[in-house]
């Protein structure tokens, strides 16, 4: 008998019913390195994966119906700036080194948030959750300013009531600033469930999409920046 023949008859064996007359499974030899594809709970699972790619897909889905909203925000805020009826424009009311303070707080918390993922790809939970905390605090800076800005504006009778340019600006802005707040309720809830569960493959998909969520307000807010205040002041 051939070598071959005789190994393929070995494994032709090894499949074969024992005396119990239970069927005998390869040996652990053979199945190192390989899935195990009928436990879907494995991380490594090719559906599991999919799973949390669909997961990051859908998210991302979500933020172009959100970007939408902004445009259409935005849309509103093009035809409205016009209309100051007797009340003060752009030129008289924005503070553009407040608001460039403000800026600059929400995208160094962009930065710290890309700090905090490579933690996570590093597997390391303090360096992860010592960024998370810092692009928090960075993003309430942003929002105190944000209320005061808005508390400034309403104490000197410029409240949304005033204008429809007032109506469309503090429209638009709180608009973002709702969601730079649920950003950052996210964040904390996130740091909740890293004490809790820690650095799982759920997890780190529950933090890539954190992550768009962060990144696409800073984009957000760079247009805003740009169109709202600098361009309401130059003309």
């Amino acid at each position: 008998m051939s070598g071959t023949e005789s190994m393929n008859k070995h494994e032709v064996n090894s499949n074969l019913p024992d005396d119990n007359g239970e069927e005998l499974l390869p040996s652990d030899d053979h199945n190192k390195g390989n899935i195990d594809y009928f436990n879907h709970s494995d991380p490594h699972h090719p559906d599991h994966l999919d799973a949390q790619g669909n997961k990051v897909l859908g998210f991302f889905v979500y933020l172009m119906t959100d970007l939408i909203l902004f445009a259409t925000f935005f849309a509103t805020y093009a035809v409205l700036n016009v209309g100051v009826a007797d009340g003060p424009g752009p030129k008289d009311i924005f503070d553009l080194k407040f608001v460039l303070v403000e800026t600059f707080l929400l995208l160094i918390s962009s930065i710290t948030f890309g700090f905090a993922m490579l933690g996570a790809y590093q597997n390391n939970m303090a360096k992860l959750k010592t960024w998370l905390i810092i692009t928090a605090l960075f993003g309430m800076g942003f929002i105190g300013m944000e209320i005061y800005e808005f508390h400034h504006l309403i104490v000197e009778g410029f409240g949304p009531d005033r204008s429809a340019f007032l109506s469309s600006f503090f429209s638009l802005v709180g608009l973002h600033g709702i969601h730079v707040t649920v950003g950052i309720c996210w964040l904390f809830f996130t740091l909740f469930q890293l004490n809790k569960f820690g650095l799982s493959e759920r997890m780190m998909t529950r933090l890539r999409c954190l992550s768009l969520f962060w990144h696409f307000l800073d984009i957000v807010w760079i247009c805003v920046f740009s169109l709202v205040y600098l361009v309401g002041v130059a003309l």
